[in-house]
């Protein structure tokens, strides 16, 4: 039986054109781009024209009077941690502060904000609604005086509810205070432009858009200042120390070259694929709820409650009968913890603990979605007796 692939917001295949990039990349044998000789010259110009096109595809601008910064980092879980403690501790070395994230970050978030909060930092959490959106409402009175920084991501990872970023900038651009946001899940799913978002940082994740694992980056907006948390080197201004692997830098350019042009039609596509995944299983299976369906969301991600039925005997039913979910982030998915995310929408455990996160993909066809219907709704009755 084949395997119907529904976990694209952990991983997504990487395309053809990043594979034949990557490993012609790695077959030409460049040399370190730190080194002073010609190979490692030639190295550094393929590397930051890399850069420089990377960033301007994503809306940032490296050049110029007021140049923004692409700092490539081992994923997006090193981008949110250099973003949160980053800031925090290159503007505010001696002394604490607060900060405010959102009650549904990544862990990548929400743990380096709680390492702050162990190290004496007062932290609070940005509640949201039902449908996941965050209060904005709530914000401006939850920053004070000593408000470092604010995190708000850009697309959830289990429900895929877009946050009103633009909102969030505004209110803190008010009191003076930067916004970060995780943009991993967004990137490649939606446009995304991060000038027009005015957030001081955002992280990526290049394996979410079809790009090379091992590889994110942070847009550093200019004027904002970071600090370190790796040592050992001079690379990257200082600032994420290490050799930069040009291959997989080519990868990531490959992939968003490769989505620029077709980046309407898949959002498109995607869209019109989850409408049809939900509507089929929702006429066949009474009482099915999509968390998070009230609010815009990611085209891609359907998180859904199959009420009676329990979550993770559900996932792994699914599993043997040969379709790929998951119930959250890959980050937690070791942990038998009902969904932050889920509960943090106030939502009854009832709801979070039948709940799955199915997620498209570029090589998602209109086939496995009818096939993965019938499967699930197999499943599903088979578990309930019916």
């Amino acid at each position: 039986m084949d395997s119907i692939y529904l976990d694209h917001n952990a991983t997504t295949p990487m395309r053809p054109e990043v594979v034949e990039t990557v490993a012609r990349a790695m077959a030409e044998n460049y040399a370190n781009p730190a080194s002073q000789h010609q190979p490692g010259q030639r190295s550094r110009r393929v590397l930051e024209d890399a850069r420089e096109r990377i960033a301007e595809i994503l809306g940032a601008n490296l050049s110029g009077a007021a140049p923004d910064r692409l700092i490539f980092t081992s994923g997006g879980t090193e981008a949110n941690n250099l973003a949160i403690l980053g800031i925090v501790r290159a503007s505010y070395p001696q002394q604490q502060g607060h900060v405010v994230i959102s009650a549904t970050e990544h862990p990548s978030a929400i743990e380096p904000a709680e390492h702050l909060l162990k190290a004496g930092w007062e932290l609070d959490a940005l509640g949201v609604d039902e449908n996941g959106v965050i209060r904005s409402e709530r914000l401006a009175g939850l920053l004070t005086p000593q408000t470092r920084l604010v995190s708000v991501l850009l697309g959830n990872h289990d429900t895929g509810v877009v946050q009103p970023i633009a909102t969030v900038v505004k209110i803190c651009s008010a009191a003076n205070v930067p916004v970060h946001t995780d943009a991993v899940q967004a990137i490649g799913k939606l446009p995304v432009n991060f000038r027009a978002l005015g957030v001081a940082s955002m992280s990526i994740g290049a394996h979410k858009f079809q790009g090379p694992p091992g590889l994110g980056g942070l847009l550093v907006r200019h004027g904002t200042s970071l600090e370190p948390i790796f040592y050992g080197g001079s690379q990257q201004l200082g600032v994420r120390p290490g050799t930069e692997p040009v291959a997989l830098v080519l990868g990531m350019l490959t992939a968003l070259e490769c989505w620029l042009p077709e980046r309407q039609a898949h959002c498109m596509r995607l869209q019109k694929l989850r409408e049809r995944f939900e509507s089929g299983l929702q006429a066949g299976y009474p009482g099915l709820v999509v968390n998070g369906a009230g609010a815009p969301r990611l085209p891609n991600t359907s998180n859904i409650a199959f009420p009676g039925l329990d979550g993770q005997v559900l996932l792994v039913a699914l599993d043997l009968a040969g379709v790929a979910c998951s119930v959250g982030s890959a980050c937690t998915s070791g942990s038998t913890e009902l969904s932050p995310t889920l509960l943090a929408m106030g939502l009854p455990k009832s709801i979070v603990g039948s709940s799955l996160r199915f997620s498209l993909g570029a090589t998602t066809t209109a086939a496995e979605i009818d096939e993965a219907i019938h499967r699930i709704l197999q499943v599903c009755h088979e578990l309930r007796g019916d």
